[in-house]
């Protein structure tokens, strides 16, 4: 698989002690390196601001840049619009994010294979983020081909920033801990429509079994994939979902990610002629979060029909919300 990575990434918070720090991506480079699946690697660029228009305000990017730039060399600051901490190298590291997310989008497109963006900081819109680099690419790609796109949130939070970019041949589901910041993503907001489905699939602050993930996972993609029949396939790859992550924790193993990568590839052979995009999200514990990558990877290259579909796991309430999605397929 393709991996879009550059060093300059971690110039985002590069001094201050933050959860979402640059040790992250190290730590999944190195790992990936060590491991032989870094010799395809995308060199990341900065994207422009017309770019970055095609999901944000002009108001917003050109409020990122300055009060970027207003900040002291080793001071930290908050973000005006909130929940994010930024410092004078967050504008470039974000952008240069983003950038490489439309970098890896363009070898997806043309080779019709799959990429993986480990880019910081993360992009969702839930917290820790500054430009929404999954949103970016999905909606670069249709508006660009006029194709469908469908974003999976696997991330622990809700990724209220794509949530809100439905349509236009844009599709999003996304399970996420509820009720947790950002206080988004209830299922009463589901809905299918010609230009866009949105499906939420809040799962309880005391997680949920591994097995039941994995199923839920593969219903669901499978089921708005077969409606919304994507040419882009856009995973919004958190791995705060993980066992034993500080900031999340739904109590997955992370063996899951093997499984998630499987089902990514079956539907991304399916649908998309092999374009799959994987987009890095959340994920706090830089060891759990290099397994989880690798992890996902490798399921994906492996193309193996995914081998742990127990869909009885799937709890009740997770079963009554893809009851009525899929009543409304018929």
């Amino acid at each position: 698989m393709l991996v879009a990575y550059d060093d300059r990434l971690t110039e985002h918070l590069a001094l201050v002690q933050h959860p979402e720090r640059p040790h992250r991506v190290r730590v999944v480079a190195s790992e990936l390196k060590r491991r032989g699946m870094l010799d395809e690697r995308i060199d990341t660029v900065v994207a422009q601001p017309h770019e970055l228009e095609r999901v944000h305000t002009r108001r917003y990017i050109e409020l990122v840049e300055r009060e970027c730039l207003w900040l002291e060399a080793a001071d930290a600051g908050m973000l005006s619009t909130g929940d994010t901490t930024i410092d004078t190298g967050s504008y470039d590291a974000a952008a240069r994010a983003a950038g490489g997310t439309l970098a890896a989008l363009d070898r997806v497109c043309a080779e019709r294979r799959a990429a993986f963006a480990l880019v910081r900081p993360p992009g969702h819109h839930a917290g820790f983020c500054v430009f929404n680099n999954a949103a970016l690419a999905a909606r670069t790609f249709t508006l660009e081909t006029g194709g469908n796109v469908l974003v999976a949130d696997i991330d622990y939070h809700h990724g209220n920033g794509t949530a809100a970019l439905v349509g236009g041949g844009l599709s999003y589901i996304s399970t996420h801990a509820s009720p947790e910041y950002p206080g988004t993503g209830d299922a009463a907001d589901n809905h299918i429509r010609t230009d866009g489905a949105l499906l939420n699939v809040p799962v309880p602050l005391s997680g949920i079994a591994s097995e039941a993930f994995v199923a839920l996972w593969t219903r669901m993609l499978r089921r708005i994939a077969r409606r919304v029949r994507p040419r882009l396939l856009v995973v919004s790859a958190g791995y705060d979902f993980v066992a034993g992550d500080p900031i999340g924790d739904l109590g997955v193993a992370a063996s899951a990610a093997r499984q998630i990568g499987r089902i990514a590839s079956e539907v991304a052979t399916e649908y998309c002629d092999g374009r799959a995009l994987f987009v890095l999200e959340g994920g706090y514990d830089p060891a759990t979060l290099a397994t989880c990558v690798v992890e996902t990877i490798l399921g994906f290259e492996e193309g193996q029909d995914v081998d742990c579909t127990d869909f009885a796991a799937i709890p009740d309430r997770q079963q009554s919300i893809l009851g009525d999605l899929e009543s409304a397929l018929v």
